[in-house]
């Protein structure tokens, strides 16, 4: 599987993103060398392009399967796919407080640690739906791990269409996210300038 190991508050300065959307607290005190300088208009899209596959880490193939998808639903294509990315499993147990980053929350899946309506899922990019229960494995609720995630994330606000119980280590989905819930910092606009090309 390919992973991207460039340092998180690197990538953050080169997208020009603040490292608290991915959960992290740390700043970074450099400037990016390219802070000031003009940008075309196709760089601005890869920017936001490569901004949302950041944050919701997903590559490319992946996320141009999310693009398609996202063009056949009814309604607004950019909102689709911001709405696609957020129903990411990773990301709704990331938003539930059950995970500091969202890499963690995708290791938590991945080490089967999860279950949706009491069965155990290790996919990260597994689509939960309206009604579905995610909560964490019974033999893993007391270990130390997600004592200290919760004591991290106590203060973390959990978006209105997701339900949270922080000390029985579960979340329903209430409903499906509209784009105004969202609070990602990406012109969802401009990928799809991008992508219609």
């Amino acid at each position: 599987m390919a992973v991207d190991r460039t340092p998180v508050l690197k990538k953050c300065r080169s997208l020009d993103l603040d490292p608290v959307f991915l959960g992290i607290d740390k700043k970074s005190n450099r400037q990016s060398k390219r802070a000031n300088k003009k940008m075309s208009e196709y760089a601005l899209q890869l920017r936001e392009k490569q901004k949302a596959k950041f944050i919701y880490g997903v590559l490319e193939k992946p996320f141009r399967n999310y693009y398609n998808k996202a063009e056949r639903m009814q309604g607004q294509t950019g909102d689709n796919l911001m709405i696609t990315l957020e129903r990411r499993l990773d990301n709704v147990i990331f938003r539930l407080g059950l995970a500091r980053t969202r890499m963690e929350a995708r290791q938590i899946v991945d080490h089967r640690h999860i279950t949706v309506n009491g069965k155990i899922v290790n996919i990260p990019s597994y689509l939960v739906s309206v009604g579905d229960v995610i909560e964490v494995k019974e033999t893993k609720t007391d270990s130390q791990r997600y004592k200290d995630v919760l004591e991290t994330t106590s203060g973390r606000l959990v978006p209105a269409w997701l339900e949270a119980d922080q000390e029985a280590r579960k979340g329903v989905v209430k409903a499906l996210p509209n784009r105004s819930d969202i609070d990602v910092p990406v012109n969802e606009m401009l990928i799809v300038e991008l992508y219609s090309k």
